[in-house]
């Protein structure tokens, strides 16, 4: 199996995985010639940010769903696997999602450079490369040699670039390396206003394309030619004003500007990446809080995360003969943004693009019915229904096995924040009706009226399942939850709302 490497650079990319997650666990893919399994690599010095923590806990519980039930099963169809399980010696990794960046916890930018051990010449040069004032996580004003890099870099892409640069030398990347073969590609995702990001990507990107010259890496496998796509987050929020802060909302553009200038020359001007995809928002709707970080940085989901994991999910389904690539140089490079069809402070399903509505609305709308059913009905249908009578059974101590209550009841929950942050949010994405009843659930969309149609209700929903499972064979009563309910969903929809026949 193919896999998709993806490099998910501070805030930003955690908060565009969380997002690609999600899209998973609803069994949303791209046709394609091959099947990707996805390998992220977040890389954030910031281990206390809180959108880092949480997107680490949706991908440790989707990976623990598909363990035990595998894929192919309409609902997370697609393997997430960490760089540790590609490893011939696991013992040397963590075990986590996360790229350990070495000597940044609790450390001064001066004392990682080394700058009481230089002479005076090189102090002198990094006291010109390094000029500036910051502030800390404490709200002083220091100098720019001074910040703490265990929140990030705080808008200093400058720094964060030095820093990042070790990647190349790290057990991360000596393992990405040989683990590389000729069908994988690569993905990087990072915004471009603020430092982790707008440093991490052309500082990574250099390194991959620069692999052959590597001393370091015994084996280069693909790199130099590889297929990387890659997205690029222009400004899309606001932060509240903090004067005692770093970061400023006023100065989102000015180093957006200088961060695309630089990629003029060195990413798009020089070719290297294949496919490129440009997102912002200018829709100014809600102000986060200003935290640079000592706060642990917890932003709701907003809908340009969600329109950025339809890149990737773009990106893989892109034909290999579209992505060439010669002497680490794409040949036809692809540049890509995203429109919506309406310009609303709420999107719903039917104000996506047709494309965007191709890929999303019947699968994430099968999940939505999928995780009603496990709120509203399944405690009450358990042991009298006879999709759950039948073999494998799903009976009421199916509901404290760890597989259901540690990791579908989980994930549910986690789903459930997802979608409130997205609809609370501006520009906000409220596709469904939490609280209504199944044929008024999904906005803008409802079943075909008639005298001889069925009304879409948990009646009609208990005997599509009953219908689907009658004398059909499972491994397991794990993998019977998650096969039967993507069948009758997908059934329900495809059958009773003329919306999916089309899209089907």
């Amino acid at each position: 199996m193919a896999r998709l490497f993806i490099f998910a650079i501070g805030g930003t990319g955690s908060r565009v995985l969380r997002s690609l997650t999600m899209l998973l666990a609803s069994g949303i893919t791209q046709k394609t010639d091959n099947t990707y399994e996805i390998v992220p690599i977040i890389i954030d010095p910031h281990k206390a940010n809180e959108d880092l923590k949480r997107t680490l806990r949706v991908l440790d519980t989707y990976q623990s769903i598909t363990e035990e039930v595998g894929i192919n099963n309409g609902f997370f169809n697609t393997r997430i696997s960490t760089l540790q399980s590609l490893a011939a010696n696991k013992q040397k990794f963590q075990g986590s999602f996360t790229f350990d960046l070495q000597e940044v916890s609790n450390s001064r930018f001066r004392d990682y450079i080394g700058y009481n051990t230089m002479d005076k010449p090189n102090q002198a040069l990094a006291n010109l490369l390094f000029s500036g004032q910051s502030i800390n996580k404490r709200g002083e004003d220091v100098d720019l040699l001074d910040i703490e890099m265990d929140i990030g870099f705080v808008g200093n892409p400058n720094v964060g670039s030095v820093v990042l640069n070790q990647f190349k030398d790290s057990d991360e990347f000596k393992q990405f390396a040989s683990s590389f073969n000729e069908d994988d590609r690569i993905f990087i995702i990072s915004s471009i206003f603020g430092g982790t990001g707008a440093a991490g990507f052309p500082t990574i990107l250099k390194n991959i394309r620069g692999a052959m010259g590597n001393s370091t890496i015994d084996s280069k496998g693909f790199l130099q030619d590889s297929k990387i796509g890659a997205l690029t987050v222009l400004p899309y929020f606001n932060v509240e004003k903090d004067e005692s802060s770093p970061i400023q909302t006023s100065d989102f553009i000015a180093k957006t500007k200088a961060a695309l200038h630089y990629y003029k020359d060195n990413v798009t001007g020089n070719q290297s990446v294949n496919a490129l995809y440009y997102i912002a928002d200018s829709y100014n709707g809600k102000s986060y809080k200003n935290d640079p970080g000592d706060g642990g940085q917890k932003n709701d989901a907003h809908f340009v995360e969600l329109a950025s994991a339809l890149a990737i999910i773009d990106f893989m389904g892109i034909p290999d003969r579209q992505l060439q690539t010669a002497e680490g140089r794409a040949i036809n490079p692809i540049y890509k943004e995203f429109g919506t069809k309406a310009d609303n402070e709420a999107l719903t399903l039917l104000e996506l693009g047709n494309q965007s509505q191709d890929i999303l609305n019947l699968r994430l709308s099968q999940f939505f019915f999928f995780h009603k059913y496990m709120q509203e009905k399944l405690t009450s249908s358990i042991d009298k229904q006879a999709w759950s009578t039948d073999s494998p059974e799903i009976k009421k101590a199916f509901l404290s096995t760890a597989f259901y209550k540690n990791y579908i009841a989980d994930f549910f929950s986690f789903y459930d924040e997802w979608l409130e942050e997205l609809a609370r949010n501006r520009r906000g994405f409220s596709p469904f009706n939490i609280k209504s009843n199944l044929e008024a659930s999904i906005k803008g969309i409802e079943p075909e009226k008639g005298w001889f149609k069925d009304k879409v209700d948990y009646g009609f929903y208990d005997n599509k399942l009953n219908s689907i499972s009658k004398g059909r064979q499972y491994a397991s009563s794990s993998e019977k939850l998650i096969k039967l309910f993507f069948e009758a969903t997908d059934e329900i929809l495809t059958k009773k709302f003329a919306h999916f026949k089309v899209k089907a």
